[in-house]
């Protein structure tokens, strides 16, 4: 599966930007999510959503972040709301076939990435 990731930009605290990740295949039977890193930190989790709708968040982005799927697109979204300067990162979304219980949070358990979106949260 090929995954095209898009929607960064350079934004102030307090607003939204909207990620996308188009896919390449259809992502209904697909569990996604979305990965960010800032620079000189390591790879984190932010969010996942399995085939079924069920959703996962890390706590820094519960209220704030949403992340959806539009099988008709192929495309899992990332809805950020209320940005903060702290989220400035480049933003990956990935994608897996397999859902194994407690993984969803791992980088290592999803087996197709897209490259990588900026976000820049910064007045």
């Amino acid at each position: 599966v090929q995954l095209q990731a898009s929607g960064g930009g350079l934004v102030q605290p307090g607003d939204s930007l909207r990620l996308s990740c188009a896919a390449s295949e259809r992502t209904f039977n697909l569990h996604g999510a979305w990965f960010r890193q800032a620079p000189g930190k390591e790879r984190e989790f932010v969010a996942a959503i399995r085939s079924n709708g069920q959703k996962y968040y890390t706590d820094s982005v519960k209220g704030r972040f949403t992340i959806s799927r539009d099988n008709a697109q192929d495309t899992v979204i990332l809805q950020m709301n209320n940005l903060k300067s702290e989220d400035t990162a480049v933003y990956y979304c990935a994608v897996r076939r397999a859902w194994a219980v407690g993984t969803y949070h791992l980088a290592a358990s999803y087996a197709n990435w897209g490259h990588g979106t900026l976000v820049t949260v910064s007045s």
